[in-house]
């Protein structure tokens, strides 16, 4: 058993999203890189990624990628991750629309216009009506989940992400990410909807 003192790097330092070259030797190990792509990850995503595909990762990608159990290279849609990035944490109220407080059906109107250029109708029940009704395993990125929370038969929406996670405006923590799956979501669930081109 041989033992190797560690090496330290000084002066170095690194900003997410950029790649730093240096000449500073960064290892006194001889492990050599092996050709090919190591079985037992062939395949699966994140796997097989340079250390320069990791370093130009936008930071959203990372802070999302854990709250969405992805991959980073699973999270490609940029304005999306600013959008929420934008909006995280607002408040809700009922009928709001601003950036101090809004609600789940204003909330998908933003999304919808700023990222993927469609236009929705104000209320939840309104965007349920006029979207082309889909499965649940059909889901993807960019449809709308339904749900009913009060009075009304469709009375809250959300915009999927992936992974059985969506985006919305809840009335118990403003914008935020829930899982399909969570005990208070599940029962509630109404159907999902897909916007038309």
């Amino acid at each position: 058993k041989t033992s190797q003192k560690p090496e330290f790097i000084d002066q170095i330092e690194v900003t997410p999203g950029s790649v730093v070259t240096t000449r500073h030797k960064t290892s006194t190990g001889s492990s050599k890189k092996t050709a090919g792509k190591n079985s037992s990850t062939e395949g699966m995503p994140g796997y097989g990624l340079s250390s320069v595909e990791i370093e130009k990762a936008n930071w959203l990608q990372l802070k999302y990628a854990v709250m969405v159990d992805a991959t980073v290279e699973q999270l490609t849609n940029i304005p999306l991750l600013e959008t929420i990035d934008k909006w995280w944490g607002t408040k809700y109220c009922m009928g709001g629309a601003t950036d101090n407080c809004i609600d789940c059906s204003a909330f998908t109107q933003v999304v919808m216009r700023d990222v993927y250029k469609q236009n929705l109708p104000r209320t939840a029940q309104e965007q349920y009506n006029s979207c082309e009704k889909i499965d649940l395993e059909d889901l993807r990125e960019g449809d709308l989940v339904f749900f009913h929370t009060s009075g009304r038969n469709i009375s809250h929406v959300g915009v999927y992400l992936l992974n059985n996670k969506f985006v919305h405006a809840a009335s118990s923590g403003g914008v935020m990410i829930s899982d399909l799956n969570d005990k208070y979501w599940q029962p509630r669930y109404k159907g999902a909807g897909r916007v038309a081109k």
